[in-house]
C-alpha cells in the first residue's frame, strides 16, 4: 500500500506542460537559514493528493516527500492568487484539443460560476408578512402570529 502511495501523481509529460506555467521562485541567498523550499513538482503532487483524497491538509503524510500540508496549502493559495490554476486549465484544454480528445458535447456549465448577462425575466417581489393577532389554538388566548398581507 505504501509503495502505491509514493508514486508521482504528476507524470513527466504532464509536468512538462505545467512547469512553464508556474511562477519563477526567487533564488535563495546562500546564507539563508532554514529549510530548503520543497520543489514545485513535489508540492503539486501533495496538492493533488489532498484534493483527490479529501485528506485534511494537516494530515498529509510527510513520508510521501511532498512537503507538509501547510506548505502545500500555502503554495496552492499563492498559485491561485497568481492565476496559475487558470493557466493550467487553459493549457490542458488546449492539449486535449490538439489531441482530438476534447468532447464539448458532454461539457457542463455551472450557473453559479457563469454570469447570466441577460438575467431572464425579473420576478415579482415576494410580499412581506406582518404580525397580526389571532387566537391561539393551544392556549386559547390571543398571540401575535405572522399572516400574509395578501389574505
Amino acid at each position: 500500500m505504501q509503495e502505491a502511495m509514493t508514486k508521482e501523481l504528476i507524470d513527466d509529460e504532464l509536468w512538462s506542460l505545467i512547469e512553464p506555467l508556474l511562477p519563477v521562485r526567487p533564488s535563495r541567498n546562500r546564507r539563508h537559514a532554514g529549510r530548503k523550499p520543497i520543489a514545485d513538482r513535489a508540492v503539486l503532487n501533495g496538492i493533488i493528493f489532498v484534493l483527490r483524497s479529501g485528506t485534511a491538509w494537516n494530515l498529509l503524510p510527510q513520508e510521501l516527500g511532498w512537503g507538509s500540508g501547510s506548505v502545500c496549502w500555502r503554495r496552492l493559495d499563492a498559485w491561485q492568487k497568481a492565476g496559475v490554476w487558470q493557466r493550467i486549465h487553459e493549457a490542458l484544454l488546449a492539449e486535449l484539443r490538439r489531441r482530438g480528445q476534447l468532447d464539448l458535447e458532454r461539457a457542463i456549465v455551472d450557473s453559479s460560476s457563469i454570469r447570466a448577462v441577460s438575467a431572464g425575466k425579473k420576478l415579482v417581489r415576494t410580499p412581506r408578512t406582518g404580525a397580526s393577532s389571532a387566537a391561539s389554538i393551544t392556549l386559547l388566548s390571543k398571540h401575535k402570529v405572522f399572516r400574509s398581507q395578501l389574505s
